[in-house]
């Protein structure tokens, strides 16, 4: 059974490290979230590393930057690691392509210093997908057309970022991940190295033992976040213990009409997604 928990400061002794994911867990994409940040500094201060492990498609370096921008102090992590760097091994990999770039502009800086082609569709020998070119008001179905095209020249899609939703503000827009489910759909292969995929938790498991300074064992290290589909069974598949946020994309379902956590709801949530979570809380806290 899932715990219900109060605050961080309960499992100090238990772990040495967390892994915490970044959107609707400590922002929502507009404005950041100050208990959470609280609590992330707190657990660095007095028990070990922070490391922010995020679905975002663009390199940690700019990443931090956003954070930066969106009022996430720098003392609430130690290190970031996000789906954009795991996702520039596959794409180096396939380099010089053409690829298909598909996605918006401001995700450019994932392809710096790759030797990538890009091409149409038509000349490209893969898809480089990032997310909707404007997530304010796409939606997958807006590229139906284009992908079953692609499905049917078999080119892979490498997709930076496996989220399928992300809460922006009080509304939810859709991501790379989506795309993705829709071209598998249509007969496509779609490659993904972020959350759930292993990539991402083994690059993350080697920052938090680096800044450690010590071979922290998995059952030590804390996973938290708010996404069933990619945080808790990304971790769950690493063997990682999970704090499931309640407040990010599934807030509605998890809580109860009084706006508080409800546990029956999170323990039928997980349990229709074949997921678990050792603890679960409304908004993370100290």
């Amino acid at each position: 059974m899932t715990r219900s928990l109060t605050g961080l400061a309960a499992l100090a002794g238990r772990y040495d490290a967390l892994l915490c994911d970044v959107w609707g867990v400590i922002h929502n994409g507009r404005e950041s979230f100050a208990g959470p940040c609280e609590a992330l500094a707190r657990w660095r201060e007095t028990v070990g590393p922070v490391v922010l492990i995020s679905n975002a498609a663009r390199p940690s370096a700019e990443v931090g930057v956003q954070l930066d921008g969106l009022g996430v102090p720098r003392a609430a992590w130690s290190a970031l690691v996000t789906s954009g760097d795991v996702t520039r091994t596959l794409l180096a990999e396939r380099a010089p392509g053409p690829a298909y770039s598909l996605g918006p502009e401001r995700n450019a800086t994932l392809y710096a210093g790759l030797g990538l082609d890009f091409a149409p569709l038509e000349a490209a020998t893969f898809i480089a997908c990032t997310g909707p070119v404007d997530d304010d008001v796409e939606t997958p179905e807006d590229y139906r057309d284009l992908l079953t095209a692609a499905a049917a020249r078999r080119l892979p899609m490498i997709c930076a970022n496996p989220d399928k939703v992300v809460q922006r503000g009080d509304r939810l827009i859709y991501c790379g991940g989506a795309l993705a489910e829709l071209y598998e759909t249509l007969g496509g292969t779609a490659i993904m190295a972020g959350k759930p995929h292993p990539p991402i938790y083994a690059a993350s498991l080697a920052k938090a033992r680096e800044l450690a300074g010590a071979p922290i064992p998995a059952g030590r290290v804390l996973a938290i976040g708010d996404g069933i589909a990619t945080d808790i069974a990304g971790a769950n598949a690493q063997g990682l213990d999970v704090l499931f946020v309640a407040a990010g994309i599934h807030g509605v379902e998890a809580r109860g009409p009084d706006g508080r956590l409800d546990m029956a709801a999170v323990e039928r949530l997980l349990g229709a997604a074949g997921a678990h979570a050792d603890y679960a809380i409304g908004d993370l806290a100290w």
